[in-house]
C-alpha cells in the first residue's frame, strides 16, 4: 500500500514537472515569437521610412526644376528651394526636408591640387589656398593663427593631392599617419565629407565644428565657386577669407544685396566696398551667381521608425537634375 502511495507520488511529480518544462518552452516560443514580429514589423517601418526619405529626394528633385523654369542662369535666396525646412504629415509618420546650396560656403576640394600646380606651390599659393587659411583665422578661432592655419592647409593639400610626398613643413602623409596609435593611410583623393577633418592632422574638434559652418565639400571636384547671392548674412567671414576685406566691409557687402540677389558678378563686384580694394582677377574667379550642387537634408518617420539621408543634387539644367551622392544618417 505503502509502495503504491509512493509511486503515484514519484508520477505526480513527474508530471508536474513535464508540464513545468512544456510552459516553460511554451512561454519561450511565445517571446521569441513575439521579438521576431516586432523584428518583422520594425523592418517594415524603416523601409517605409526609408521609402518616404526617398519619396522626399523626388519631391527636391521637381522643387529645384521649378525653381530654375524662370532663370537658369542665376541663383538667388528668393527661390522656392530656399525656404528652409519644411515638415510634411503623412500616413502614421512625417517627412522633414531642407535643401541648402553647397554654392554658399567653401569647397574643401578646391585645395586639392594637380601635378603641374604642386610643383609651383611652394613659390605661390593659389588664391583657394590663401583664401582657406584667411578663412580660418577669420573665424577667430582660439589658438588658430597664421602659422595653424598654414599647417592645417598644408596637411589637407597632402591628403587630397594624388602622391604620397610632403608639400611642405606642416604636411603630412602615409608615413604620418602610420606612424599613429591606430595607423592609417592617406587618401589622396577628394574628401567624402567635411567629418573626414577628423582624421587629418592638425585638425582639432573645435575647428571642424567651427568650419563646418563656413565650408562644405563637393564631390569629386576641386571647383570653388562661391554663390554671392545664397551666402548668409551671419557668414560674412566667407567674404573675408576669400577677398582680403574687412568685416564691416563684408557686412555692408552682404546687407546691400537685394532679396534676389545679383544678377551678374560684375554687379557684384562693382559695389563701393568692393572696386575700392585690391581683389585679384584669380580671387574674382571663384565667384559665381549661379549654383550647381545643392544638399538635401531628409528625415522620415513612420510607426516610430526614423531614417535620416543626406543626398547631394547636381544641376545641369532645370531638364537634368541628377542626385550624384546619398549618406545614411544625420551630420
Amino acid at each position: 500500500m505503502i509502495k503504491a502511495s509512493l509511486q503515484k507520488g514519484v508520477a505526480l511529480i513527474t508530471v508536474m514537472l513535464i508540464v513545468a518544462l512544456i510552459a516553460i518552452l511554451a512561454t519561450q516560443m511565445t517571446a521569441r515569437l513575439q521579438l521576431q514580429m516586432q523584428r518583422t514589423t520594425n523592418v517594415g517601418s524603416n523601409q517605409q521610412a526609408y521609402w518616404y526619405a526617398m519619396g522626399a529626394e523626388a519631391f527636391a528633385k521637381g522643387i529645384l526644376r521649378k525653381s530654375f523654369e524662370d532663370s537658369e542662369e542665376v541663383t538667388n535666396l528668393e527661390q522656392i528651394w530656399a525656404q528652409g525646412e519644411n515638415t510634411f504629415p503623412v500616413d502614421f509618420g512625417e517627412i522633414t526636408g531642407e535643401i541648402t546650396d553647397l554654392h554658399s560656403c567653401f569647397n574643401l576640394n578646391a585645395l586639392r591640387t594637380d601635378n603641374n600646380d604642386e610643383n609651383n606651390q611652394n613659390t605661390k599659393k593659389s588664391a583657394a589656398r590663401k583664401g582657406f587659411e584667411e578663412l580660418l583665422i577669420a573665424l577667430n578661432i582660439e589658438g588658430v593663427g597664421n602659422f595653424e592655419a598654414e599647417s592645417m592647409a598644408d596637411a589637407l593639400t597632402d591628403w587630397l593631392d594624388a602622391d604620397g610626398s610632403i608639400s611642405s613643413a606642416g604636411g603630412a602623409e602615409d608615413n604620418d599617419y602610420a606612424a599613429k596609435e591606430f595607423p592609417y593611410l592617406a587618401a589622396n583623393n577628394y574628401l567624402a565629407s567635411i567629418g573626414e577633418l577628423r582624421v587629418i592632422e592638425h585638425f582639432s574638434v573645435a575647428v571642424i565644428n567651427k568650419l563646418k559652418d563656413y565650408a562644405c565639400v563637393l564631390p569629386n571636384t576641386n571647383l570653388n565657386k562661391v554663390n554671392v547671392n545664397t551666402i548668409a548674412q551671419d557668414r560674412v567671414e566667407i567674404l573675408v577669407g576669400m577677398l582680403g576685406i574687412s568685416q564691416n566691409d563684408a557686412s555692408q557687402v552682404l546687407s546691400s544685396r537685394e532679396d534676389d540677389g545679383f544678377e551678374n558678378i560684375d554687379d557684384f563686384f562693382a559695389l563701393k566696398e568692393l572696386s575700392k580694394a585690391e581683389i585679384s582677377a584669380e580671387q574674382k574667379e571663384q565667384f559665381t551667381v549661379k549654383s550647381e550642387y545643392f544638399k538635401l537634408k531628409t528625415t522620415a518617420s513612420f510607426n516610430n521608425s526614423y531614417f535620416a539621408m543626406n543626398s547631394v543634387i547636381q544641376v545641369e539644367n532645370k531638364n537634368k537634375i541628377n542626385v550624384i551622392s546619398r549618406r545614411i544618417g544625420r551630420d
